[in-house]
C-alpha cells in the first residue's frame, strides 16, 4: 500500500491511496460503517455518493458478531458488500469511552460489553488479529484516547502508554501487499508531546499516521492551532488521517493544514435527524417553513436522489416518522461531503484553494438560497 502526491497548493495535498482492494482519490471522506453498515442505507447507495473508502470498527464488530464469524463469512468486505477499501478503527477509542465499564492495565484494557454486559479484553495484540480477521485493509494500532480536558500528566502517560502499544501493534501487524497499519500520534494539545509522539510512531515505521485525540471537545480553534504544528511532524510521502472529524467547515481547516483522510458520523447521524448539509450551510427540515416548499434540498445537489424529492415530501417523512426520511437524507449527506471532497481536490490540483474556502466559507455563512436567489424552476409535484 502506498500514497503518491500529485499536487499541492500551500500545505493541501491531492493524491491517490493505492491498496489491495483498489484505489482512492485523497483528499478523501469515509462514511462510517461502525457494525457493517452506514446506518439506513444500501452499500449501493454508498458507492452512488462517490465514496472509495469506508471505516468499520473493531470493538463493535468483535462483540457482535465476533471476528471470528465475520472471518467465515468471507471477511467484512464479502459480508457487508463493499470491494473497496476497508479502514477500521482498533475500538481503543470505544473502550476508552466505557468509563467504569473498562479497567486499564499496562497490557491492555479489560471491560464489559454495553450490549450484554459480559467481560472482554483488547491488547494491542489482539485488536490487531482481529482486524486481520476481519480483512481490513487499513488495520489501525491500539492506543488509549484521553478525555480534554485533561492534566499535562495525564497526557503524557496516556501518550507514552499509546506509543508502547503502537510498538507492539506493529510487532503483531502481518504484513499483505496492498494492505497496510497506521500509527496514532497522540498527546492532547501539548505541542511538545504530539512531537515526541510523533516521533515515536516514525521510528516504530507505518504505512500511514493518523492524528487521534482531536475533536472531543476542545473546539475548532484549538483543533486547528493543534494540526498547525502536528501534521508538519508527520513523513511527507505517506498518508495522513484526521479522526473523527468533522463538519464541514473541519474538513475545509484540516486539509489546508496538511490532512487527507477523514471520517465522522456527523453527515449520517444529521440525516436522522433531519438535518441537511448543503452549500448554503445547514436546514432542519422538520421546520414549518418546509412544509409546502416544492424545491429539492440544493440546486447543486448531484446525488441520485437529486430533483426527485422535494423539502416538502422530506418535511412530511420526518413529521410522519416514516424511515424513508432518515434514509434519503442520509444519502443526501454522505453525497455532498463527497461533493466537497471533489471540490476541495480540484481546487489543490488547481491551486486555487484559498479563494475555493474564502467561496466556500462565505456561501456556508449566507443561510438558505431565498426565493430571488434560487437558480432553477421549483419542483413541480407529480
Amino acid at each position: 500500500m502506498h500514497w503518491q502526491k500529485d499536487a499541492q497548493c500551500g500545505r493541501a495535498r491531492a493524491g491517490w491511496l493505492h491498496t489491495r482492494h483498489g484505489s482512492v482519490p485523497t483528499p478523501t471522506f469515509m462514511p462510517v460503517g461502525t457494525v457493517g453498515t452506514v446506518k439506513g442505507i444500501t452499500m449501493d447507495n454508498v458507492r452512488t455518493t462517490g465514496a472509495g473508502i469506508v471505516l468499520g470498527n473493531t470493538y463493535h464488530l468483535m462483540l457482535r458478531p465476533t471476528a471470528e464469524r465475520v472471518q467465515r463469512l468471507g471477511g467484512l468486505h464479502r459480508m457487508m458488500d463493499w470491494p473497496g477499501p476497508i479502514l477500521t478503527d482498533s475500538g481503543g477509542f470505544q473502550v476508552m469511552s466505557l468509563g467504569p465499564l473498562r479497567k486499564m492495565d499496562e497490557d491492555g484494557v479489560t471491560f464489559r460489553s454495553h450490549i450484554d454486559g459480559s467481560s472482554h479484553r483488547l491488547t494491542p495484540e489482539s485488536s490487531t488479529d482481529i482486524q486481520y480477521k476481519l480483512d481490513a485493509t487499513i488495520t489501525m494500532a491500539f492506543d488509549e484516547c484521553p478525555a480534554l480536558p485533561a492534566t499535562k500528566d495525564v497526557l503524557e502517560a496516556s501518550m507514552e502508554r499509546s506509543m508502547r502499544w503502537a510498538a507492539r501493534s506493529r510487532e503483531a501487524f502481518i504484513a499483505r501487499p496492498g494492505y497496510g497499519q497506521f500509527g496514532i500520534v497522540q498527546g492532547g494539545t501539548e505541542q511538545d508531546l504530539r512531537e515526541r509522539s510523533a516521533l515515536a510512531l516514525r521510528e516504530i515505521g507505518f504505512e500511514g499516521y493518523a492524528i487521534g485525540g482531536l475533536a472531543v471537545g476542545e473546539g475548532q480553534e484549538l483543533m486547528f492551532s493543534t494540526l498547525d504544528y502536528t501534521t508538519p511532524m508527520l513523513p511527507e510521502d505517506q498518508p495522513r488521517y484526521l479522526m473523527g472529524v468533522g463538519t464541514p467547515d473541519d474538513l475545509l481547516g484540516a486539509v489546508m493544514r496538511g490532512c487527507d483522510m477523514f471520517d465522522c458520523v456527523m453527515p449520517s447521524r444529521a440525516g436522522r435527524t433531519a438535518r441537511a448539509y448543503t452549500e448554503r450551510g445547514t436546514l432542519n427540515l422538520r421546520n414549518a417553513r418546509f412544509a409546502e416548499d416544492t424545491r429539492p434540498i440544493s440546486p447543486e445537489d448531484d446525488s441520485p436522489m437529486a430533483g426527485r424529492y422535494s423539502r416538502a415530501y422530506l418535511h412530511h417523512l420526518f413529521r410522519a416518522n416514516e424511515m424513508l426520511g432518515p434514509m434519503l437524507l442520509t444519502l443526501h449527506n454522505l453525497a455532498y461531503y463527497q461533493r466537497l471532497m471533489r471540490q476541495i481536490r480540484a481546487a489543490i490540483v488547481a491551486g486555487t484553494l484559498e479563494q475555493t474556502a474564502t467561496q466556500l466559507r462565505r456561501n456556508w455563512a449566507r443561510g438558505d438560497w431565498s426565493e430571488d436567489e434560487w437558480p432553477m424552476p421549483r419542483y413541480q409535484q407529480g
